[in-house]
C-alpha cells in the first residue's frame, strides 16, 4: 500500500483485535532477524566494496613450446610390403630406432642386385669417359703435331718460292748480258764485213763473226727460254703453296671434327656418368628406405598400420611418437573481444585437470593449486572454434609445473589485469563494458609526468 489515502486501513485494525496478531509482534526471534539482515547488508555493502581483479579466462589442453616436440607421426618415404614389426605400442624408442621393415613392390626396383649392376653400368660408363677423354688429347697432339709440320712446309715453299724469284733475277742478269754479247757481236760482224769490203780483213774473219754472232742469237733464245721456266717455277711454287695450306688445313678440320665428335661423346658419357650416380645413389638411399626408422627419443604411442604382408602406399602413417624431452605449455583460446587486452609477457594463472584446485577468479592471492604462466605467442588469424590461440610458458619465477602433466591434458587459464572494487566490476558486466585495459606502473608515471 502507499498510504496516499487519509483513510487507515480497513484490514490492520481488522488484524489488531485477534490476539495472535498482537503476540507476533513481542516475539524475540524476529528482533534476532531483524539485526541479521540488518548485519549482512551491512557486510554485502562492505564486499561491494572490496578490490576485485579483473580477469580474462580461457580453456585449452597442455602442448609442448616447441614444434619438434610435440606428437608426431612416422610416415614411410616408399611404397612398400609390412614384413617385420620391432616395436609395440608404449615401447621407448632411440633415436635411429628400427620400428619397422618393409620389402619392394615396385618392378622397377625388385631386382636384388640392382644396386651392384647400377655401380657396373657406372664403371664401365666412368672408363669410358676416360677414353674418349684419352682420344681427345691425342687428337689434340695430333692437330699439334699437323700445325707444326705445316708451317715447316709452307716455310719450305717460301724458300722455294725466293729461290725461283732469285732464279728469275739471275736469269734476267744472263739474258740482259746475252743480249749485250748480241750487240757486240752484231757489231764486230758489222765491222768486219765493212773493213772485208774495203780489203783491211780477209773473209775468214768476217765469218767467224758471223758464226760468233749466230751463236750468241742461239743463246739468247737459250736464256729466254731459261727465263720462262724460272718464272714457271716461280708461279708453280705459289702454287704449291696454296695446294699446302689448303692440304694442312684440311688434314686440321679433319682432326679437329673427330676431336670435336671425341668430345661430344664425352660429355655425353659424363652426362650418362652422372645420371647413373644418381641413380645410384638413389638406389642405394632406397635400399636403407626400408627400414622405418624413429626420428627422435620418445615412445610409441600407438601403431597406425598392424600386421604383415599389408601394403602401404609412400607418405602412408605408421606410427605416432610422442618425444621423451619437451618443454611444456598451455594453449588456450580467448574470445576476439578480450585479445586487444592480451599481449606478450603478460602474466597468466593456469590450473590444470585432475590436480586439486580452488580459484577464486577475482582473487588469485586466495586461490590454491594454480600455476604462474607467462604469454609467449598470439594467433593473429582466428582458428576454428572462433577464438584466437594463445600459447603460454611457465613463469620461470614461480613455481614449476606439475612433472606428471601430459600433452593433450586440459587447462583453464585466466589472464589477469585490473584491480577495481566489487561494485564497480558488477557494473560494468551488468552493462556489457569490457574490462579495463591493464597499465604497469612506468606507464602510469610516464602518463602523469605528460599531465604535468
Amino acid at each position: 500500500m502507499l498510504n496516499i489515502s487519509e483513510n487507515k486501513s480497513q484490514f490492520s485494525k481488522t488484524l489488531n483485535r485477534f490476539q495472535t496478531v498482537k503476540n507476533l509482534e513481542n516475539r524475540p526471534h524476529y528482533k534476532i532477524l531483524n539485526k541479521i539482515i540488518a548485519i549482512v547488508s551491512v557486510f554485502g555493502v562492505i564486499c561491494l566494496m572490496l578490490p576485485w581483479t579483473q580477469n580474462i579466462s580461457g580453456s585449452g589442453a597442455v602442448t609442448t613450446l616447441k614444434p619438434n616436440q610435440r606428437p608426431q607421426t612416422i610416415q614411410s618415404v616408399i611404397s612398400g610390403r609390412i614384413e617385420k614389426w620391432f616395436v609395440k605400442e608404449g615401447d621407448f624408442v632411440k633415436k635411429g630406432d628400427t620400428i619397422m621393415f618393409i620389402s619392394e613392390i615396385k618392378e622397377e626396383y625388385l631386382d636384388p642386385n640392382l644396386v651392384l649392376n647400377t655401380k657396373n653400368q657406372m664403371n664401365a660408363k666412368e672408363l669410358a669417359l676416360e677414353s674418349y677423354g684419352s682420344k681427345v688429347n691425342v687428337l689434340s697432339i695430333q692437330i699439334q703435331s699437323i700445325e707444326n709440320e705445316q708451317v715447316l712446309k709452307i716455310e719450305q715453299a717460301l724458300n722455294k718460292i725466293k729461290q725461283s724469284v732469285l732464279k728469275i733475277k739471275s736469269d734476267s742478269i744472263d739474258l740482259v748480258a746475252v743480249k749485250t754479247q748480241l750487240k757486240i757481236a752484231n757489231t764486230q760482224f758489222n765491222r768486219a764485213t765493212q773493213l772485208n769490203k774495203e780489203g783491211l780483213k780477209p773473209m775468214t774473219d768476217v765469218e767467224e763473226k758471223r758464226l760468233k754472232l749466230q751463236e750468241v742469237e742461239a743463246k739468247i733464245i737459250t736464256q729466254e727460254n731459261k727465263l720462262l721456266t724460272s718464272k714457271n717455277e716461280y708461279i708453280n711454287s705459289k702454287v704449291e703453296t696454296n695446294r699446302i695450306k689448303a692440304e694442312y688445313a684440311e688434314k686440321v678440320s679433319k682432326a679437329k671434327s673427330e676431336q670435336f665428335t671425341a668430345l661430344s661423346n664425352q660429355f655425353d658419357t659424363d652426362a650418362q656418368v652422372n645420371k647413373l650416380k644418381n641413380q645410384y645413389a638413389n638406389y642405394s638411399i632406397r635400399n636403407g628406405l626400408y627400414y622405418i626408422k624413429a626420428a627422435q627419443n620418445g615412445y610409441v604411442n600407438r601403431a597406425i598400420q598392424a600386421g604383415i604382408g599389408e601394403t602401404i602406399k609412400e607418405g602412408t602413417p605408421i606410427a605416432t611418437i610422442m618425444p621423451s624431452n619437451f618443454d611444456i605449455a598451455v594453449e588456450t583460446f580467448v574470445n576476439p573481444v578480450d585479445l586487444p587486452l592480451l599481449k606478450k609477457g603478460e602474466k597468466i594463472r593456469v590450473w590444470f585437470d585432475g590436480w586439486p584446485t580452488i580459484v577464486f577468479s577475482g582473487w588469485p592471492e586466495m586461490s590454491y593449486g594454480t600455476f604462474g604462466g607467462e604469454i609467449v605467442a598470439i594467433e593473429n588469424f582466428i582458428s576454428d572454434n572462433g577464438k584466437f590461440r594463445v600459447l603460454i610458458a611457465p613463469d620461470p619465477e614461480e613455481e614449476k609445473w606439475p612433472s606428471q602433466l601430459r600433452v593433450g591434458s586440459g587447462a583453464q587459464t585466466i589472464a589477469l589485469l585490473n584491480t577495481v572494487p566489487v561494485w564497480f566490476e558488477i557494473w560494468r558486466v551488468l552493462n556489457g563494458f569490457p574490462p579495463d585495459y591493464y597499465k604497469t606502473s612506468h606507464k602510469s608515471s610516464k602518463e602523469t609526468k605528460e599531465k604535468k
